[in-house]
């Protein structure tokens, strides 16, 4: 916010030349106009980036004297025909302008706008004026701010009728064409928070042309994605995605803001970020592969950055999962092959996780878990130039679809098979992906050992939390440091889902997160869990009462140690 300038020169200074100036009819007046153009409209810059951080409440309460300031000038042919004034005073009075009033004030301020802009629009060549306007519009039965809206509105209607002519128009020139529709979507840039001009900026995003360049201007494709992210516009879905497509940047400050936010109110449940998926409107165009491969690439980069931070494994589920409810709900005849969104992934094994636990037996869902197990290991586990790319990869893509490690813990706790060593590989696999063979199979040997002791304890009358403690931190010993993960994994499916377990979740709980780092985490892994439980039904149902419980006892620990 340029704040040391608005000090320099004061807002007072101005109202009071803008007063002397008046219409600036008389040649003093006109002279003393001139003489301060260069340093008005350097004034006017400084407004303009103050208000781009204000909403127009703020606006106002800082600077009382504002409107009077932009109203007078608006009013002045000299002002509004130097330079760029007139562009300036036009960024100023959408800044201002509300999307969403929300007081009288608010309301006042957006017909006074409405008013302003549709008359300097009249100036610049939209419409004629001359002294006898005002009368010609009472005449027609008109007030001022009626006809001027009217006149945006028909100029609006005529711009996207002649968008519509020349897109279907192969025979005029196509760079007069281009030419013509660049400098449209530069005089849009002022105008994109008035509503009345919604048609016309969808119009031009809908427009392609036969050329390799991008004919619409990279200003207005920032200025219509910056009014989008802050709520001051609203586009249809379609909309939205052609400028996404066509704009780069614009798709990644998108998905860079959202990501921003969802990692902002963790710890959360995957419904409230999943809701605010849907609000950011990514979750319908992530089923364009171009789109998806942008987002899956900001987030990789993100996982790896944070060398696999649990909040950002969660981030990359829900729009995963947000991804495949998008994608089976698509039209077959929108669709696009699975090779197009993991074109680095084996077909069979993007099939195999893409498959819902909810359409199989239990014998089915143990069958398909060895199944994902053996893909994985078949892929990973081998040698060759290219295996630690494939173990990236393939490690990356199981992340997008952490449901089946949930499962795979679950099936572990509660199994009454001996042969185990496919659920316990993906278990470590999820946590500790670059483990060597040999570290890999150590870590399964403490984690079967953690295993065969919940199974042993699962069978016994009762059970005390401290005897669960105990068991556990004697099994934690702990030479392998992913061993923890998974450990914790085992000792939360124990605890939601075996009968002993949930006498004792609340009590163990307790002492089992005792920092804050470790609470988070355990928040994370009941809320992927109440996530799948919820989907599930009554099978569950006393599960999830539980580990909502457990959900809202942690987070108010968590705000404690906060």
């Amino acid at each position: 916010m340029a704040e040391d300038g608005l000090t320099k020169f004061s807002f007072e200074f101005w109202l009071h030349k803008t007063l002397k100036w008046g219409q600036s009819t008389t040649p003093e007046s006109q002279q003393d106009v001139c003489l301060h153009l260069p340093e008005l409209q350097e004034f006017l810059l400084q407004i303009y980036g103050a208000l781009k951080h204000m909403n127009c409440t703020t606006a106002v309460q800082q600077f009382p004297l504002l409107g009077q300031l932009l109203g007078r000038l608006c009013w002045n042919p000299l002002v509004i025909a130097y330079d760029e004034c007139q562009k300036i005073l036009m960024w100023c009075l959408c800044c201002l302008y509300s999307g969403e009033p929300q007081n009288p004030v608010e309301l006042k301020a957006n017909s006074w706008i409405q008013s302003s802009l549709c008359h300097l629009l009249s100036i610049s060549g939209l419409g004629s004026h001359d002294t006898g306007i005002n009368s010609f519009i009472s005449a027609l039965g008109f007030t001022s701010a009626d006809y001027h809206s009217k006149l945006l509105e028909n100029v609006v209607l005529s711009l996207v009728t002649e968008i519509s002519r020349n897109r279907s128009n192969r025979f005029k020139n196509q760079k007069s064409i281009s030419s013509q529709i660049t400098s449209m979507s530069l005089f849009c840039v002022p105008l994109i928070t008035l509503p009345d001009v919604t048609p016309l900026v969808e119009a031009l995003l809908s427009y392609h042309d036969d050329g390799s360049q991008e004919v619409l201007s990279s200003a207005f494709l920032e200025a219509v994605n910056e009014a989008m992210l802050q709520k001051q516009i609203s586009l249809s879905e379609p909309a939205v995605l052609q400028l996404w497509l066509r704009h780069l940047p614009s798709l990644e400050k998108a998905v860079l803001q959202t990501f921003e936010n969802l990692i902002s109110i963790q710890p959360c449940s995957m419904q409230e970020m999943a809701y605010l998926i849907k609000d950011s409107l990514l979750d319908r165009a992530i089923c364009h592969p171009a789109v998806f491969r942008t987002i899956d690439e900001i987030l990789k980069n993100a996982l790896l950055e944070t060398d696999g931070a649990p909040e950002v494994m969660s981030v990359m589920q829900v729009f995963t999962q947000c991804f495949v409810q998008a994608y089976h709900n698509n039209n077959k005849q929108h669709k696009f092959p699975l090779k197009a969104y993991f074109p680095h992934n084996p077909h069979m094994l993007v099939m195999a996780l893409l498959k819902h636990p909810k359409e199989m037996s239990a014998e089915g869902l143990r069958q398909h878990l060895n199944h994902i197990a053996e893909i994985l290991k078949t892929t990973v586990e081998a040698t060759g130039t290219r295996s630690c790319s494939n173990l990236f990869e393939n490690w990356f893509l199981f992340i997008h679809f952490g449901e089946w490690v949930d499962i795979a813990a679950e099936q572990l706790v509660l199994s009454q098979y001996e042969s185990t060593d496919a659920l316990l590989w993906l278990l470590v696999f999820y946590y500790e992906p670059n483990y060597e063979n040999q570290q890999r199979s150590q870590t399964m040997i403490e984690a079967r050992s953690v295993c065969d002791h919940l199974t042993t304890l699962s069978r016994t009358a009762s059970i005390s939390a401290t005897e669960l403690q105990t068991a556990v931190s004697s099994r934690t010993g702990i030479r392998q440091p992913g061993i923890k993960h998974v450990v914790r994994h085992l000792i939360i499916s124990f605890l939601l889902f075996t009968p002993g377990g949930q006498v004792i979740a609340r009590e163990f709980i307790d002492g089992f997160a005792v920092g804050s780092s470790e609470i988070s985490e355990v928040i994370d892994l009941l809320a992927h869990l109440s996530n799948r439980v919820s989907q599930a039904g009554m099978k569950y149902q006393r599960t999830i009462t539980l580990v909502n419980d457990l959900l809202q006892k942690l987070k108010s620990d968590l705000k404690f140690l906060q």
